[in-house]
């Protein structure tokens, strides 16, 4: 298992779709600003009815159909990134199983969301799981309308250290965009004064929210001396962080999150928080694997697997 992301690739999952057309510009647009080859990657998948061949005329028509969904993205690509060494790839596996496999030399793979529908959504968010347990590579997921030029990436950061992978990814993205990082800490303490009447918060604020603080500075120091010329914004409150980041999506150009949150366990693979990034941000959500994520193997879904 790598966490490091050190690929030379970011992938694509294509099929044709509006969202993948948009994941296919953007991944274009982040090979080109990290100077990385791009690839795109269509998997047809043999339906469970045929066991483990297709006949061939049915073989050829679903080729057929691949080489024109690839020949759409590659001239989009060409487009974003006149200048990205771009590839394409057909395979009979299913969409999951092919990017899972090229997700072992991938930068990042990223999947388009469909936006308006939410059996799609749901879809999707089931695929960013099944990638986030069999995958090597962080993965993004491109929702949203198109970010205005200069607004920030956002990371959430929680203290803890399977955090770090996000942390650095969101340095790493705000330094190649040459825009500003916004370090959200927020934290959310089961409030006894609502439920038996008891003095709200009997220690006072202020000293929690120094110490939260505390916990956030520590989280950002290594990685503010290893990147001086992104400027950081730390954001520190209480509140429930998936409304918190939900919030600052609206006004950011990629939200950064860890596939597990605070109290994160092995065999929870994506914390509730980055669940609803997926299912609801309204800019790109860049999911950083975890060092916890190492050995989790749940079954592969079948090669007829498709990503919406």
């Amino acid at each position: 298992m790598r966490f490091a992301h050190t690929g030379d690739t970011v992938v694509v999952g294509v099929d044709g779709s509006p969202g993948s057309r948009r994941a296919v510009a953007w991944g274009a647009g982040e090979a080109a600003r990290m100077a990385l080859r791009l690839v795109l990657a269509h998997g047809f998948g043999i339906p469970d009815a045929f066991g483990e061949e297709l006949p061939g005329d049915l073989l050829s028509a679903h080729q057929a159909h691949a080489d024109r969904v690839l020949a759409d993205a590659g001239r989009l690509a060409r487009r974003a990134g006149p200048r990205t060494s771009i590839t394409v790839e057909s395979s009979p596996d299913g969409p999951i199983p092919l990017l899972v496999k090229k997700s072992d030399t991938a930068r990042m793979l990223v999947l388009g969301s469909a936006g308006r529908s939410a059996l799609r959504d749901l879809a999707i968010g089931s695929t960013a799981l099944a990638l986030a347990m069999h995958g090597h590579s962080p993965i993004t997921v491109v929702r949203g309308p198109e970010p205005a030029a200069g607004t920030p990436v956002v990371v959430g950061v929680d203290g803890y250290a399977p955090a770090e992978p996000a942390i650095e990814l969101a340095f790493e993205e705000a330094a190649a965009r040459a825009v500003p990082l916004v370090a959200v800490h927020v934290w959310n303490d089961y409030d006894l004064a609502e439920t038996f009447g008891f003095a709200r918060d009997p220690f006072g604020t202020a000293p929690r929210q120094d110490a939260e603080r505390a916990v956030l500075d520590r989280s950002l120091a290594p990685w503010r001396v290893k990147y001086p010329e992104v400027a950081v914004r730390p954001v520190v409150g209480r509140d429930q962080p998936r409304a918190r980041l939900l919030d600052w999506s609206a006004r950011a150009q990629l939200m950064v999150a860890g596939s597990r949150g605070r109290g994160g366990f092995r065999g929870m693979l994506l914390g509730s928080t980055t669940q609803a990034l997926i299912d609801h941000a309204r800019c790109p959500v860049l999911i950083a694997r975890s060092p916890l994520d190492e050995g989790l193997s749940p079954p592969l879904p079948g090669d007829g697997a498709r990503v919406p």
